[in-house]
C-alpha cells in the first residue's frame, strides 16, 4: 500500500482526470456486453468496478482497465441461454450458471499465473501483434455504429433526417474538441472536457438524442441505480453441485479463461510498448484470475484486460495503479449515488470519445512497412486482423502464431549447408550444419550423393 502511494504521488493529477474519463467511457460498454450476454446491466457494471477496481491494485500492469468485455460476453450468452433452458423462466438459472462458470475461469487463469505460463506471450510475433493492434480497432469502430440506431416499436432501426444529422454533429464536435484541445493546452483532460461540453450543449438545448439511460431502457433495462454488490448464495443452492454441472460449465470456463488471458495479456504487451515500461505477466495471470473469482462470487459477468479504455486511460495521461482505481470507485459512486446524472450523458459523446481511440489504435504505420517487410509477415499481419473482426482475438492470434510458426519452420527447414571435400587416403569428408528436426528432413537427404560416394566417408554435424 504505501508503495502504491508513493508511486501515484508524482502522477496523481493525471491518473486522477483519467480515472473519471474511463469511468464514463466504461458505462454504455458495460451495459452493452451486459445485453449481450443476455444478463442485467448491473451484472455487467459490478464486474466492470470489482474486476477494474482487483486488477488495478494487484495486476502486473499500472494504467491497464479491465472490466465486462464483448470478446467474453459472445461466448457467454450461449452458456446462459442453455442454463436458463434447464429450469422455469423465473429461475433464471443462466445467471447463476454464469457465476459459477466465472469462478472457475477465474481458478484457471489463477492457476496458469502460479505455473508462471504468462511468459508464453514473448512467444507472440510482432507481426501478430501489429495484426491485433489493427484488427482490435476496426472491431472497436464496428461495435460504435450500433449507436447510430434507435429502437422503435421494438425493433432496431438506423438514424434517419435530423436523427442522424445531430448525431454525426455531436461526435464530430467531441472529436473536435479532442483533437484541437491539446494543441492549444496539453495539460487540460481533452476526454473529459469534450464530453461534459458535448453534455451541456445538449442539456442546455434541449436537444432529443440518446443518452446513457435511453440506451439501458431501448436495451430492456431500468437504468444504473444499484446498491452494493451482494454475495451470491444462491449459486450453491439453485444449481446443483455435481458432475454434470461441472461438465456442463467446465468447457465454457476453459474458452472464456484461454480468450481472457490471451486478451490481457496482449493489452499488457501494448501499454507496454506505449509506456515504454515492462509489466509482469504471471502477476496480471493470477489478478485477472483473483478478480473473477471475487466477480462471480459477487454478482459479476466477469471480464478481461478492456484495451480501448486501457488507451483512453494511457492517452489521458493515466500511468500508475491509481488512474485505475479512481476509475472503479468512481463507476461504483455513479452507481450508488449519480444514476440520474450520467444516464443524462450523450450517447454522441461517448461515441466520439471512442472514435478517437480508434485513430490511436490503428497502427497506420503498418501500411508504410507493408511492402518492405517479409510477404509472411505481411501475410500474418492482414490474416490477423482480418480474424479479429471475423472471428473473436483468441481465435485471430493463435491462428496467427500458428502460421508465424510454420513459416519459421519452412525457412529454417531450407537453412541446411553442406561442405564436401576428400582426405589424402580417398574418404570423403561431408561437413553439416544448421537446425536439423523433421521439418529439413529432405534438404538434409539432398546433401549426400550415396551413390558415387567411396565405402570410406566421414561425417562432421553442427545442429541445433
Amino acid at each position: 500500500m504505501i508503495k502504491l502511494i508513493k508511486d501515484s504521488v508524482p502522477n496523481a493529477k493525471n491518473d486522477i482526470i483519467s480515472g473519471l474519463t474511463v469511468a464514463l467511457a466504461l458505462v454504455p460498454e458495460a451495459v452493452a456486453f451486459a445485453f449481450v450476454a443476455g444478463v442485467d446491466p448491473l451484472v455487467g457494471l459490478y464486474a466492470a468496478f470489482m474486476i477494474g477496481l482487483i486488477t488495478s491494485i494487484f495486476g502486473g500492469r499500472p494504467g491497464m482497465i479491465s472490466g465486462a468485455t464483448g470478446a467474453l460476453a459472445v461466448v457467454m450468452v450461449s452458456l446462459v441461454a442453455t442454463g436458463n433452458s434447464m429450469g422455469a423462466a423465473e429461475d433464471n438459472l443462466g445467471l447463476y450458471y454464469l457465476f459459477a462458470t466465472v469462478i472457475l475461469m477465474g481458478t484457471i487463469q489463477t492457476v496458469v499465473g502460479l505455473l508462471k505460463l504468462g511468459k508464453f506471450v514473448r512467444l507472440i510475433p510482432h507481426s501478430v501483434m501489429m495484426g491485433f493492434v489493427n484488427g482490435l480497432a476496426i472491431v472497436i469502430f464496428l461495435s460504435q455504429l450500433g449507436m447510430f440506431k434507435k429502437v422503435v416499436d421494438g425493433n432496431s432501426q438506423w438514424l434517419q433526417g435530423i436523427d442522424l444529422l445531430m448525431m454525426i454533429g455531436l461526435v464530430l464536435l467531441t472529436m473536435g474538441i479532442m483533437f484541437f484541445l491539446p494543441k492549444l493546452n496539453k495539460k487540460l483532460p481533452e476526454a473529459l472536457i469534450a464530453i461534459g461540453a458535448v453534455t451541456a450543449i445538449v442539456l442546455l438545448s434541449n436537444m432529443n438524442v440518446a443518452t446513457v439511460g435511453s440506451f439501458i431502457i431501448d436495451g430492456g433495462g431500468t437504468g444504473l441505480e444499484g446498491g452494493l454488490p451482494q454475495f451470491q448464495t444462491d449459486i450453491f443452492t439453485k444449481i446443483p453441485l455435481n458432475m454434470e454441472t461441472l461438465s456442463f460449465i467446465t468447457p465454457y470456463a476453459i474458452i472464456l479463461a484461454a480468450i481472457g488471458l490471451i486478451e490481457s495479456l496482449m493489452t499488457l504487451n501494448l501499454v507496454d510498448e506505449l509506456t515504454e515500461t515492462r509489466g509482469n505477466a504471471n502477476r496480471e495471470c493470477v489478478a485477472q484470475g483473483g478478480a473473477n473469482i471475487i466477480t462471480g462470487l459477487f454478482g459479476g459477468m466477469g471480464g478481461c484486460a478492456m484495451i480501448g479504455q486501457s488507451i483512453i486511460n494511457i492517452k489521458s495521461g493515466g500511468r500508475n495503479r491509481l488512474s485505475g482505481i479512481v476509475a472503479a470507485l468512481t463507476l461504483l459512486a455513479f452507481i450508488l449515488f449519480a444514476s440520474s446524472l450520467i444516464e443524462q450523458v450523450p450517447i454522441a459523446a461517448l461515441v466520439g470519445v471512442m472514435f478517437m481511440v480508434v485513430f490511436g489504435t490503428f497502427a497506420w504505420s503498418s501500411f508504410r512497412i507493408l511492402n518492405k517487410i517479409p510477404l509472411s509477415d505481411a501475410f500474418v499481419l492482414i490474416s490477423v486482423s482480418t480474424l479479429t473482426v471475423i472471428f473473436d482475438l483468441a481465435v485471430a492470434v493463435i491462428a496467427g502464431i500458428i502460421i508465424s510458426a510454420l513459416v519459421f519452420a519452412w525457412e529454417n527447414a531450407k537453412r541446411i549447408r553442406a561442405r564436401k571435400h576428400f582426405l589424402d587416403d580417398g574418404t570423403k569428408v561431408y561437413e553439416i550444419w544448421g537446425p536439423l528436426f523433421f521439418g529439413s528432413i529432405q534438404e538434409f537427404k539432398s546433401k549426400f550423393d550415396v551413390n558415387d560416394d567411396p565405402k570410406n566417408n566421414a561425417f562432421s554435424i553442427s545442429g541445433e
